[in-house]
Formats: structure tokens, C-alpha cells, sequence
């Protein structure tokens, strides 16, 4: 199982959007765990979007719509 997820940053208002097989484990490397990278700039992090798929490519390809205009404004709109 594949999730692709999208975590928001109120503090900086800024969106990041990825895919992974386990959410909570990566979801703690991202607030907590990790030393380097994006994220790790601007922590601490709510998930504010999660859709399950039984393949990597169904995941990346929704994470690759996410990331489009078009996805980055229905995430906004979430969270409005």
C-alpha cells in the first residue's frame, strides 16, 4: 500500500507534497528526525491531505497532479 500525502507548514504557509508505503514513519522524519533536506527548514508540519493506492505508480502519479497548479489550488482550498 502507497500513500501519497500533503503536509503544510502554518507557520511559513508553505505546502510539500510526496509519496511514501509508511505515513507516520516518514511523517516523524520530516518534524522530527530528519537533519537536512526542505522540510527540515520548515517544521513543524500538519498533514492536511492523504489518499491511499495499491501501486507506486498510482501514488506518483498522484503526487505529480498534486503538484500541478491545479492541485496546489485544491490543496489551498483544504486548507481555507
Amino acid at each position: 500500500m502507497f500513500v501519497t500525502y500533503a503536509l503544510y507548514s502554518v507557520k511559513f504557509d508553505i505546502l510539500y507534497i510526496g509519496f511514501t508505503r509508511d505515513l507516520i514513519s516518514r511523517f516523524h522524519s520530516h518534524n522530527s528526525l530528519a537533519n537536512s533536506g526542505f522540510t527540515v527548514k520548515y517544521r513543524p508540519w500538519k498533514v492536511i491531505y492523504v489518499d491511499f493506492f495499491e501501486t507506486k505508480t498510482a501514488a506518483m502519479h498522484r503526487e505529480k497532479e498534486l503538484k500541478s497548479n491545479r492541485g496546489r489550488m485544491f490543496l489551498r482550498e483544504l486548507i481555507k
